[in-house]
């Protein structure tokens, strides 16, 4: 059944393209956390192991939500890695080394890029395409992302 939610279906297709963007960049994202967890190593192992943890916990809930988001404009959220890997701006984490403060420098520069990525998508999606529901929920994710960058950025000092 056609989507009938205020928005042109031209516009709402526009909106699913960006969000699938950010989709894809959360999930690349979730992937490099799930590692950092997984292989962090050093004298602060259990405090980051932790950390790690709790920061992939909450990008599982923004995954969820963006996809449902996708959906609930009327299109399909895209679910394969090579689709990701594909609309992501995010590059897979390679390191020779295990330690928080490599993992945590990469995991910032990352998060800031999405956060970089979706304000200048907020005029697109609420002026452009008239879409003030995605616009509002945008802002929500630019918000928890920079208090993650905050606090990821707190461990660096």
């Amino acid at each position: 059944m056609r989507t009938n939610i205020g928005v042109k279906e031209k516009d709402t297709l526009a909106v699913a393209s960006i969000l699938n963007k950010l989709l894809a960049d959360e999930h690349v994202l979730y992937i490099k956390v799930r590692n950092a967890h997984w292989n962090v190593e050093g004298p602060d192992f259990h405090a980051q192991h932790l950390f790690f943890e709790e920061l992939y916990g909450e990008l599982e809930e923004t995954i969820d939500e963006i996809a449902e988001r996708i959906r609930a404009i009327g299109h399909y959220a895209v679910g394969t890695m090579k689709e990701f890997l594909e609309l992501s701006q995010l590059d897979e984490m390679r390191y020779t080394k295990s330690d928080s403060q490599g993992f945590i420098k990469e995991l910032l520069g990352d998060y800031e890029s999405i956060i970089t990525f979706v304000r200048e998508q907020l005029d697109v999606v609420g002026e452009d395409h008239k879409d003030a529901g995605t616009e509002d929920f945008l802002v929500a994710i630019i918000e928890k992302h920079e208090k993650t960058a905050w606090m990821l950025r707190a461990h660096l000092k």
